[in-house]
């Protein structure tokens, strides 16, 4: 099994988190790697640490995040891509997270986030956060659709159905996975979101996933 393949079969969300701080070696590897993200993709994500307050102060126990201290707030200019842009940059930390050996999970709606302690400008949007630190567990597999479920595609390349495998361990809201793919070419591959709040983020995660296992950069349609 590939190292990028072995990452994401074994990254889980993490809602538990121990009294643990991150070492500052793993806190310069985030830093090092959200600094070339914002540069490149023009984002202001921010990693914030040893606060929990926009956490602890969320009422819901439902989905509730317990001693989550630490998080990154992902960020960026208000436009019609901003969801799908930060779920794919948003999921490189994830996963460089699960490398430095640390527990994440994308929360959109159990937080309060007039209390992120992030610096956000006027023409920006706080889209959501990844709490991140060490989990009190490694999380549980999540049941997952099967690759006939998700496109209706014939006859496609190897490469596309390993696309899809990594896009079906991809992170989505409440594990909906509502994302359907189909195979154009040998450079272009259509995917069509389903509706809901997080399905533009979602999309943007399943995306990068979808990439990464089919080792190629795609031509969106």
């Amino acid at each position: 099994m590939e190292p990028k393949e072995k990452l994401i079969r074994e990254r889980h969300s993490v809602r538990s988190y121990l009294d643990k701080e991150i070492e500052q070696v793993k806190i310069n590897e985030l830093n090092k790697l959200i600094s070339s993200i914002n540069e490149q993709e023009n984002l202001n994500i921010q990693l914030i640490l040893n606060d929990g307050e926009a956490f602890d102060k969320f009422i819901l126990h439902y989905g509730r995040l317990k001693n989550c201290k630490n998080y990154i707030a992902l960020i960026g200019k208000k436009d019609s891509s901003l969801d799908e842009k930060v779920g794919y940059n948003g999921e490189k930390i994830v996963l460089k997270a699960q490398e430095l050996g640390l527990n994440t999970c994308w929360v959109a709606g159990t937080y309060k986030k007039a209390l992120v302690k992030a610096d956000i400008n006027k023409d920006e949007k706080l889209v959501c956060v990844i709490a991140i630190g060490y989990g009190e567990t490694n999380g549980v597999i999540r049941k997952s659709k099967t690759i006939d479920e998700v496109t209706d595609s014939n006859n496609y390349p190897e490469w596309y159905r390993r696309g899809i495998e990594f896009a079906l361990l991809a992170p989505t809201a409440l594990n909906e996975q509502k994302f359907k793919f189909e195979y154009i070419d040998d450079e272009n591959v259509k995917v069509v979101p389903g509706r809901g709040a997080m399905t533009k983020i979602d999309l943007g995660i399943v995306k990068y996933h979808f990439e990464l296992g089919a080792n190629k950069k795609i031509n969106w349609q």
